[in-house]
């Protein structure tokens, strides 16, 4: 564990396996941590539509408190049922621990169920249902700690949970951390009688303390510190809880910064860049945003399987490895979506999968893992433990300035140094002359190196560069400030003007010949076309009469159904006799149908006749009037029975004669009319 506290403005800690990054924490002096810290709020409003109060706790936002989180003590009757305007009420003291810290727009998220750590135990005052022992803790062990943990006096409103940490830990370490926790317990109680709400009860420890608390285990052999007030507080806080581990807390003696000396600055810069390069070439591209983390795999320069297939597994294994440390350095939660190269064998998805959760198991939050989908695409979540670094890393003059600093300070303390400059933006100088010049004078004093900061307006805050020259190199004559300023604008490439690019000529050119327009009709063409479909269409009327008559002569007696008859076709012997002994009661109409079909025909010869040898139209109408007077003659005439069963059948004949569409009648039929 490498503590770095050498600049006042934040501190750093950082967990190295070798020469490799593990894990990764910063506190930048200014910004309060909140979480973990208990408070004394008052509601200040309930939302019976979201099931959840905010409530005043001493923060800007007001904080998230959901009913979930609500203890039973504060529930109607402790029924769980209960909604939130029966549990609380407006106006209402609580007390309060911030679950989550703030994020953007949103509030913190508060929770009554407070959980005090130890370093062996976790102390659940309010909450007697919820106790255990930490997943990492399995086998004969387990079983071994779970006796112990149940040999402990607990209140029975409380609840306790065994930590990593306490594994093979006597009852006697057990039971002295829990009466830590409970004298602990009893003076936040005492506290929260004191004064009116909202006010901070308990705040949770420092970085050290806290990275001490939680890491400081067996497999970390040392940990070392690089100035003398923040190694004092680690041996403080060591004596008083983890006497065992004090000898592993070293101070660092060397000129050369801590993070320098074990290599991993650099890897810590990565921490802050969107995009990753993989040692095969390839690369990693992260991008945080309000719903979620989007990871994406580019192959890039990887070119080292034999085939494509070959080539994405090789690149996706290195990005697994890669992602999970990342997300641990970065401290990234919610959901995450990675998009891996696309893969064709299964088995290669697989093993994939087994690399990357292999790699996360070691991570202290909780992590769940899916399946890579047939678009290439993993879906996990990850517990957020605290803000990332992105959110707690702001791009102010203050923060950059200590970042160029550091960078001052390592290359001024490599060997055979003669010179440093750092090229910054105009508002950046202004800062580290007069803000940070201590500083400055510190580094200059202790390496012996000098320190040139030089103003360039051209650049922006967040782009510096910081150069170092060799003794050897150093000109007998120092030049003044101003003078490298002008050397360096001179060495800039000047600002060319803008060319234009020749477009390169195709060897192909071919376009289409000219389409012709098409003639317009003149004024005859127009009336010959009018003419000739004119005649044509006279003659097409024409014709279409004697098709009518065609149509009525046809005799298929096949085609039609029973009891209906089509006109101008005479139903044979046959067909007559099945139907009457069908339907007897329909004879005499069909008899009568039979008639009026045979005296159509005819009446309309006769019409044709007239048109053909060109009678005028009142002519037509005196020869249709006569012709409609003898055939009235004809249907009053009294008909002779023939038969002597007819007149039992006189009653179908009352019945109303049916319509003429029914029957096949013309349009024109003289029967038609009645008088």
């Amino acid at each position: 564990m490498l503590i770095n506290a050498t600049q006042p403005e934040e501190l750093r800690v950082a967990l190295v396996d070798g020469q490799s990054l593990y894990d990764f924490d910063i506190e930048q002096i200014g910004q309060e941590r909140k979480r973990s810290n208990i408070y004394k709020g008052r509601v200040s409003r309930i939302e019976k539509s979201l099931g959840a109060a905010f409530v005043e706790f001493g923060s800007e936002r007001h904080g998230f408190l959901p009913i979930k989180e609500l203890a039973p003590q504060f529930l109607k009757n402790q029924s769980p049922k209960s909604t939130i305007d029966e549990s609380l009420t407006q106006g209402q003291e609580i007390i309060v621990q911030v679950e989550k810290e703030e994020r953007g727009t949103k509030g913190a998220v508060l929770s009554t169920f407070i959980s005090l750590p130890g370093h062996y135990l976790v102390l659940m005052p309010n909450s007697p249902d919820s106790g255990g022992i930490s997943r990492s803790i399995e086998g004969d062990a387990r079983q071994k700690m779970k006796t112990k943990l149940n040999s402990l006096e607990v209140p029975r409103d409380m609840g306790l949970i065994l930590r990593t940490a306490g594994e093979g830990i006597s009852l006697e370490d057990l039971n002295w951390d829990l009466k830590y926790l409970l004298s602990l317990w009893e003076a936040i109680q005492e506290a929260y009688q004191l004064r009116k709400a909202p006010y901070l009860i308990f705040r949770e420890n420092d970085l050290i303390s806290r990275s001490l608390r939680d890491f400081l285990k067996d497999d970390i052999t040392e940990v070392l510190i690089d100035t003398d007030e923040a190694y004092e507080k680690a041996c403080d806080f060591s004596s008083t809880l983890m006497p065992d581990f004090e000898d592993r807390i070293k101070k660092y003696e060397e000129s050369i910064p801590l993070f320098t000396r074990y290599q991993i600055e650099s890897q810590i810069e990565t921490a802050y860049q969107r995009e990753v390069s993989l040692p095969n070439g390839g690369s990693v591209v992260i991008d945080q945003t309000e719903a979620l983390v989007s990871i994406d795999i580019n192959s890039a320069k990887a070119t080292g399987g034999s085939d494509i297939e070959e080539t994405a597994l090789k690149t996706n294994l290195e990005a697994a490895k890669e992602i999970a440390k990342q997300l641990r350095v970065r401290d990234m939660g919610g959901l995450i979506v990675i998009d891996f190269i696309d893969m064709l064998a299964l088995k290669n998805k697989r093993k994939v999968e087994d690399v990357l959760w292999t790699a996360l198991s070691i991570d202290r939050a909780k992590v769940q893992v899916g399946r890579i989908s047939r678009f290439g695409l993993l879906e996990m979540s990850r517990q957020r433990l605290r803000p990332s670094l992105e959110e707690r890393w702001t791009q102010d003059i203050g923060s950059l300035s200590t970042a160029v600093l550091r960078l001052i300070e390592e290359e001024a303390s490599k060997k055979k140094s003669g010179e440093v400059r750092a090229v910054v933006s105009s508002d950046m100088s202004v800062f580290l002359l007069n803000e940070r010049r201590a500083r400055i004078n510190e580094i200059e004093e202790k390496t012996g190196v000098r320190i040139i900061v030089v103003s360039d307006p051209t650049r922006s805050d967040n782009r510096y560069e910081v150069s170092r020259i060799k003794g050897d190199q150093k000109k007998s004559k120092e030049p003044t400030s101003y003078e490298i300023q002008e050397e360096i604008e001179h060495t800039k490439n000047p600002k060319s003007k803008p060319q234009d690019k020749k477009i390169e000529k195709a060897v192909v050119n071919l376009s289409p010949s000219k389409k012709p327009k098409k003639k317009k009709e003149g004024f005859f063409s127009k009336l010959l076309s009018s003419l000739s479909t004119g005649s044509e269409d006279s003659k097409g009327t024409r014709k279409s009469k004697p098709e009518r008559t065609t149509r009525t002569k046809i005799n298929k007696p096949k085609q039609f159904k029973k009891n209906k008859n089509v006109r101008g076709i005479k139903p044979t012997s046959k067909n007559t006799k099945t139907i009457n002994k069908k339907n007897p009661n329909k004879e005499k109409v069909n008899k009568n149908n039979n008639k009026k079909k045979s005296v159509r025909a005819p009446d309309q010869r006769k019409e044709r006749n007239l048109e053909r040898e060109g009678l005028k139209s009142d002519q037509k109408k005196k020869v249709i009037q006569s012709n409609k007077a003898s055939f009235k003659k004809k249907e009053m005439q009294p008909k002779k029975n023939t038969k002597p069963n007819e007149e039992k059948k006189k009653e179908p004949d009352k019945q109303p004669t049916k319509s003429a569409k029914e029957w096949g009648q013309a349009t024109n039929d003289p029967r038609k009319k009645t008088t």
